[in-house]
């Protein structure tokens, strides 16, 4: 059967045979792989729209277990962000993130709609590129229905208010916890999966996952606040999304 699909790349896997293997986020059929003898080096449609942060569409051959793409052409290139390192390890992060965070076969419009929102948001972006990075993280765990709990202590069910205000943030439990109840608890040292409240990170994340990224254009953490954040979400997703290592982690950087 010949249909078509907007889509993005993930990643592409050259094979023996000279064929390439494709990663395809696609708006109707969710994350595929597809073999292709399509290149992206040269400068025709098809290639072009077979490089990373390009939105296309593209032509597939689907069979009952496989994909094959046939041809490709260019709907929107977020060309801008190749051209900047820094973008680019940021953009490429969030390419293996979404990798991971995506089942086989699902299609997503919401997650769609956001590494669009992304891209457009990063191509323009001059710098605190970490920022939109985490904004993405979060509105991530809120798509894929494991946002953690703010509103509410995670261990009594009692809501959270100035007078009853949260004093921990557990990733084992899923949300805050509450003075009352922080105050009754034994945190071994070496605990890396509660973190005390010290720095807004309440406010921040209800932001964060209630504003679309466009807000986040201007948008600058103190570092220190962000790289607490980067490590708490990113405990956060791979404890709750069963995320393992990433390869372009160490690619994470602000300036």
């Amino acid at each position: 059967m010949i249909t078509d699909t907007e889509g993005v790349v993930l990643r592409q896997i050259k094979t023996a045979s000279g064929r390439r293997m494709v990663l395809l986020f696609s708006k109707k059929y969710g994350k595929i792989s597809a073999g292709s003898s399509i290149s992206e080096k040269g400068r025709s449609r098809a290639a072009l729209a077979m490089r990373p942060f390009t939105y296309g569409r593209y032509e597939l051959f689907k069979n009952r277990d496989s994909y094959n793409v046939n041809s490709a052409e260019v709907i929107k290139s977020y060309y801008k962000i190749g051209e900047d390192v820094d973008k680019y390890m940021n953009s490429s992060y969030v390419l293996e993130f979404t990798e991971k965070v995506l089942p086989e076969g699902q299609p997503s419009r919401a997650m769609f709609n956001l590494i669009l929102d992304f891209f457009s948001v990063m191509e323009e972006r001059k710098k605190s590129h970490g920022t939109l990075v985490l904004g993405y993280e979060i509105k991530t765990l809120k798509i894929m229905g494991v946002m953690p709990n703010l509103k509410e202590c995670a261990l009594c069910g009692k809501k959270c208010t100035e007078e009853h205000a949260p004093l921990f943030f557990s990733i084992k439990e899923g949300g805050v916890i509450c003075g009352d109840c922080g105050r009754n608890l034994e945190i071994p040292s070496n605990d890396t999966l509660i973190y005390p409240i010290n720095f807004g990170i309440v406010d921040i994340l209800k932001y964060f996952a209630d504003h679309s990224l466009k807000n986040f254009e201007n948008l600058a953490l103190n570092e220190k606040v962000r790289s607490q954040l980067q490590t708490m979400i990113r405990q956060y997703a791979a404890y709750y999304l069963e995320i393992g290592e990433l390869k372009s982690e160490s690619f994470l950087t602000e300036y």
